[in-house]
């Protein structure tokens, strides 16, 4: 085989791989161009399904559910965002599964078998976290903020009536400070919520396939808690609003999952444990480290 034959057996399967993985990448571009351009068609119904957590808090509270423009650009920047994160998130089954076709063929059975699982539980914790943060998170951060509006409300003394003729007492008179957001402000809020806790999610998933891999264990874990308390609160800084409820927020509803990791990690552990013991290949660490010291004794 001469020289150039061989360089030509060896450089041929980086060309095909380079070759899939562009086809695949176009496959990707032109799935989240459609659905960038079906989002962005469609922006009007979207921002209202996003806006109703903040009118129903507002009807409740007796306000009128309305948002300003306060740049001339404004709007087109909320339809281009609405139209990226929804392109994002239709296109994100056929970018996952493009994804899979590329790793795929160089899995083994077993490992395909191991891996499908988590591709699958991703999106499905995502859509949860953002529902979470949508349904429950939402609503009650509007009325914790909006409640800040009766701090500016006037006071009137005990008893105090109009006299004949007179204006209506304070109490009635509206304070002048009520809520008159900006729409891409409060797509920039919500969809940070929405996000944040959509991405958050993906703890349990990370953590638990870092476990079937045997990359992390319910001891280590365990271990961390105190540095991973650290670490949430360190995210929920950066991907929150920068005030201390919405960082609180999140953290109430992220760590739990962490713990929930680590009773996925032990189940893991516990049914390698009994394969390897069926197989006849399990070490017990603790016997070989009894087995030692009685030798050195």
């Amino acid at each position: 085989m001469t020289k150039e034959n061989t360089i030509n057996d060896s450089s041929a399967p980086l060309i095909e791989h380079l070759t899939e993985l562009r086809n695949r990448i176009l496959y990707s571009v032109a799935a989240f161009t459609v659905a960038f351009l079906f989002a962005w068609i469609f922006w009007k119904p979207v921002f209202e399904l996003l806006k109703a957590p903040l009118c129903n808090t507002l009807l409740a509270r007796g306000q009128e559910c309305q948002l300003v423009l306060i740049k001339m650009q404004e709007g087109f920047f909320v339809s281009m965002k609405i139209g990226l994160w929804g392109g994002f998130g239709l296109a994100f089954p056929i970018i996952a599964y493009q994804l899979w076709r590329f790793v795929a063929p160089g899995l083994y059975r077993s490992e395909k078998a191991a891996f499908l699982p988590f591709l699958i539980a991703s999106p499905v914790m995502f859509v949860l976290g953002g529902a979470v943060a949508y349904f429950l998170i939402l609503p009650w951060a509007f009325q914790f903020f909006l409640s800040f509006q009766d701090s500016f409300a006037p006071t009137v003394e005990a008893g105090a009536t109009a006299a004949p003729g007179a204006a209506t007492p304070a109490a009635a008179v509206p304070s002048g400070i009520v809520f008159n957001g900006s729409m891409e402000s409060y797509l920039s809020l919500t969809m940070s919520f929405v996000m944040a806790f959509g991405i958050c999610f993906q703890l349990p998933v990370l953590l638990a396939l870092m476990g079937r891999a045997g990359l992390a264990s319910s001891r280590g874990l365990k271990a961390m808690r105190k540095y991973a308390v650290v670490g949430i609160l360190a995210v929920a800084a950066m991907v929150t609003p920068p005030d201390v409820m919405s960082q609180l927020i999140l953290f109430a509803v992220i760590y739990p999952l962490y713990e929930v990791s680590i009773l996925l990690v032990g189940r893991f552990e516990r049914q390698r444990e009994a394969q390897m013991r069926a197989d006849g290949t399990w070490v017990d660490i603790d016997d070989d480290d009894e087995v030692e010291a009685d030798g050195k004794a």
